[in-house]
């Protein structure tokens, strides 16, 4: 998820300091353990987003303590946000520590490959009993948009498991085939054309 992007939607709803853009952005997806952003990340960010002219302060704030920049969302900001909102989302399902782990363990023969996948397949387990129980603890009249998302997390912790059956009963067809290797590059320069 785009915290650049996220950040934008929250300032569309009103303009708001750091801390608030920090406090807003954990309770929307659902506490500290769902979605971990430091404030030093949104501040960060804040800074690259008025850099890049898609939001500005709008006033500062002070209550007692150190001063607060309040930023609000320029009209350039709406539009990236507009444009982000209309475009979907490719998941990166290829960047998989797993898989790599698995993958190195067969190609070096450190390690075993059948405790990898039982290891995997604990902590699986142990993020789909939290997600779930965290799920039947809400309640649909007020926190429907956490709720779907623990479902679509639930949901996606459930195929990984039956994919990680399917690798152990593939495991020996994978050791018999060679891994993949990076194509033999020419040596030299290029050849000029003409």
């Amino acid at each position: 998820m785009s915290v650049r992007n996220a950040l934008l939607g929250l300032l569309a709803q009103r303009p708001r300091h750091g801390y608030e853009l920090h406090a807003a952005f954990t309770a929307m997806m659902g506490g500290a353990q769902s979605r971990d952003v430091r404030p030093a990340q949104v501040y960060t960010t804040l800074a690259r987003l008025e850099e890049g002219g898609l939001v500005c302060p709008a006033s500062v704030e002070q209550s007692g303590g150190p001063e607060k920049r309040v930023y609000a969302i320029t009209p350039q900001g709406r539009a990236a946000l507009a444009e982000w909102l209309a475009s979907g989302v490719v998941p990166e399902l290829q960047r998989d520590e797993f898989f790599i782990k698995l993958v190195l363990c067969q190609a070096t023969g450190e390690g075993d490959p059948y405790r990898l996948i039982q290891s995997q397949r604990a902590v699986l387990y142990q993020a789909l009993h939290d997600a779930t129980r965290r799920r039947n603890d809400m309640d649909p009249r007020t926190e429907l948009a956490q709720l779907l998302l623990l479902d679509k997390v639930i949901m996606h912790l459930e195929a990984d498991l039956r994919w990680l059956d399917i690798v152990e009963g593939r495991l020996d067809e994978i050791r018999r085939q060679p891994l993949p290797e990076p194509q033999p590059r020419p040596r030299g320069r290029p050849r000029k054309n003409g």
